[in-house]
């Protein structure tokens, strides 16, 4: 439910105007002066104030520059019974959303106070979508490719150079492009994703240039595009080496004229926007298979940057690991955890082939199924972490007994895990005897709850 102010020094229209706004689902408030308002505000989040700007003492333009000044501020609708030209455009300056003059008309005053709430919900939107964005642009890590990677980004965010970034898949190459869009000087406008992999082919086009109605089967409405959503900020096309030709001779048009054109449109529209792309292949190879133009290339890596894989810079491993526990458990509402050192060691010997998307898959998977551990422990991890990471380096083992107890205790913890930790189904599927199989556990060191 909306909550709504109104501030007038006339009992008699405070009171008309509250029946009205509560016939229409509001919740309102109402008071008398301009510091009735500010104490109100300060005391109650509103959405839309209705402000006089004649009242005794404070009067209505001190108070909505003051309610202005404060975060999430509501809108604000001046009313006045004689208003002049030059006291609503000093209104409008001090960030009034728009002017009504007495005697109110309902119909009037009803559809601005609608109109004003959703500039509020919008507002607020967009300032957390911005908080989100710049939570996401964190980029973990204390290793030597890491901090080498944030000085690149700090150098050239601020510029409108086209970045091309390098990377393996779940490496972070979209990390990389929120850190330069947060850096940058288009941060107060839309960061813009297009997963280029991910859209068929024959959408693409439609997906960032927009369509009119019509213009092929389904097309029912006109549909805005990325780049023109984008416009005044950062449109990120990610697995850019997966676009057809024919797309990329579009967006390769596009790059050099600065304007766009809907599909099943004729008329070009300018659009101002900085784009950043990524791939996981060898463009240049792809260059020379035929797969990827030459002239888009060029046009795309004004600033190439790469994101090394995990395993190239392991020493980040326990710095991430923390930071996904702490996120996930503020995300499912869990206490925050600790991890031992040893579940630490674990982490850093296996080989990531899915880079840090892995390692938070990993990360969220022990907070979820874990939720009673003190400490996690590297008997909370999946099994095969914990098998390729307990192996020594080389795979060497002193005994042949160690060996087949290193491998015995791998088996059993992965069969324990397809079978969610249950005993007699792990028995069963192993064909031993369940007395035999928790005889086996003890023996290997197995708890029961791993």
């Amino acid at each position: 439910m909306l909550n709504i102010l109104i501030v007038d020094d006339e009992a008699a229209i405070r009171q008309s105007l509250r029946g009205v706004l509560e016939d229409e689902g509001y919740k309102v408030a109402t008071a008398e002066s301009g510091e009735a308002c500010l104490d109100a505000v300060a005391h109650r989040a509103f959405d839309v104030i209705l402000l006089d700007i004649w009242l005794p003492g404070m009067d209505g333009l001190e108070a909505l520059e003051k309610v202005r000044a404060m975060e999430d501020a509501p809108e604000v609708i001046m009313i006045s019974g004689h208003g002049t030209i030059e006291t609503a455009v000093r209104a409008t300056k001090l960030g009034a959303y728009d002017f009504l003059e007495k005697p109110l008309q309902l119909e009037k005053t009803l559809i601005l106070v609608k109109h004003a709430a959703e500039a509020k919900r919008l507002r607020s939107e967009n300032r957390e979508l911005k908080k989100s964005l710049q939570a996401k642009s964190v980029i973990v890590g204390e290793s030597v490719p890491m901090k080498a990677l944030r000085q690149q980004i700090g150098l050239m965010a601020p510029t409108n150079g086209r970045v091309l970034i390098y990377g393996e898949s779940g490496v972070g190459k979209e990390l990389a492009a929120l850190a330069i869009h947060a850096q940058s000087l288009r941060k107060d406008a839309m960061f813009v994703e297009v997963n280029c992999a991910a859209i068929p082919e024959d959408l693409i086009e439609s997906e960032l240039f927009g369509h009119r109605k019509g213009s092929f089967p389904g097309a029912t409405s006109d549909k805005e595009g990325k780049f023109q959503k984008a416009d005044g900020g950062t449109l990120f096309l990610d697995e850019v080496g997966d676009m057809s030709l024919k797309t990329q001779s579009k967006v390769l048009r596009t790059l050099d004229e600065q304007r766009i054109t809907a599909v099943g449109g004729d008329e070009a529209v300018a659009t101002d926007v900085r784009v950043i792309a990524s791939t996981n292949k060898d463009l240049e190879e792809e260059i020379a298979r035929g797969n990827f133009r030459e002239d888009l290339f060029y046009r795309l890596n004004v600033i190439p940057f790469f994101v090394p894989p995990l395993r190239e810079r392991k020493e980040d491993i326990p710095l991430l690991a923390r930071y996904f526990l702490k996120e996930f458990a503020q995300t499912y509402g869990r206490r925050a955890r600790e991890i031992t050192d040893d579940a630490i060691e674990t982490l850093a010997r296996y080989a990531w082939p899915g880079n840090v998307r892995e390692l938070r898959n990993v990360i969220e998977r022990i907070v979820i199924m874990n939720p009673a551990a003190g400490k996690l422990d590297r008997k909370h991890l999946p099994p095969l972490v914990y098998r390729d990471g307990s192996k020594r380096p080389g795979g060497d083992f002193s005994t042949l007994h160690q060996a087949r107890a290193a491998y015995e205790r791998d088996y059993i913890l992965k069969k324990l895990d397809e079978n969610h930790g249950n005993v007699s189904r792990t028995a069963e599927v192993l064909g031993l005897e369940r007395s035999h199989l928790y005889r086996k556990m003890k023996t290997l060191g197995i708890a029961v709850k791993e």
